[in-house]
């Protein structure tokens, strides 16, 4: 598909090489018609306006479990890795997470996994340390969906005391209060640390990225060329008819 490319970042802080970006991510010319929209990916002006609320339905009666969504039973397992403020890993929830959750996780065919990571800023890192929070009362991906859906300029402070109150008070069994003080705890610090280490193991370097395989097996990293269903579900069911 034309126009995709990665959205940029690395461990050490060098820019990737324009040309490592043009595979994966859609470039912001195609996000949107406004001139935000046409900046480039990465500054103030590329980041999404903030979004209306999630519908709660989304994850109902779905096992989470830490930064799990599905049955450890599930034969498929899919790995995300993003950045809670990069605005095409909140496309993809916004246009294939849906679909993967109605199709695939309700019916036990696919676990996804949460694998976060804080790259872009101070904002990154105050949005994923709330998330994993949350993951610690196992529910990471009400409130990263959350997180995505009302995503603000980049590191422009929106990640509020106030949005992780509201996203909480959405949320059965969440106390803003506690989600505010635990994300800075030792334990989530560790949780983070390892996130991190995980994607650089899996050779990740851009976001998002995906990892699909056997549940209990080798993952394996998909390139893929849409951020709607169709561009990760042929990984998924190439593993399920395999």
């Amino acid at each position: 598909m034309n126009g995709l490319r990665n959205s940029h970042w690395r461990f050490t802080g060098v820019l990737i090489a324009a040309a490592a970006l043009a595979a994966i991510l859609i470039g912001a010319s195609q996000v949107g018609a406004g001139d935000a929209d046409r900046a480039e990916p990465g500054s103030t002006a590329a980041a999404s306006e903030p979004a209306a609320t999630p519908e709660p339905s989304l994850f109902a009666g779905i096992e989470q479990r830490g930064a799990a969504l599905g049955s450890p039973k599930a034969p498929v397992t899919l790995v995300e890795y993003a950045d809670l403020q990069c605005r095409y890993c909140a496309q993809w929830a916004r246009d294939a997470l849906p679909t993967l959750v109605e199709d695939y996780v309700k019916s036990g065919r696919l676990r996804i996994v949460f694998s976060g990571m804080a790259f872009i800023g101070p904002d990154s890192d105050k949005a994923l340390r709330t998330a994993l929070a949350a993951g610690r009362e196992d529910h990471l991906w009400d409130v990263v969906h959350g997180l995505y859906t009302s995503q603000g300029h980049e590191n422009s402070g929106w990640v509020t005391d106030e949005l992780v109150t509201e996203l909480a008070a959405g949320v059965s069994e969440l106390d803003g209060e506690e989600l505010l003080a635990t994300r800075w705890e030792r334990a989530v610090t560790a949780e983070l640390e390892r996130a991190t280490g995980a994607a650089r193991a899996a050779g990740v370097n851009s976001t998002p990225s995906f990892q699909v395989g056997p549940t209990g097996g080798t993952l394996t990293l998909v390139q893929v060329n849409s951020l709607g269903p169709d561009g990760i579900v042929p990984a998924i069911e190439a593993v399920l008819f395999r």
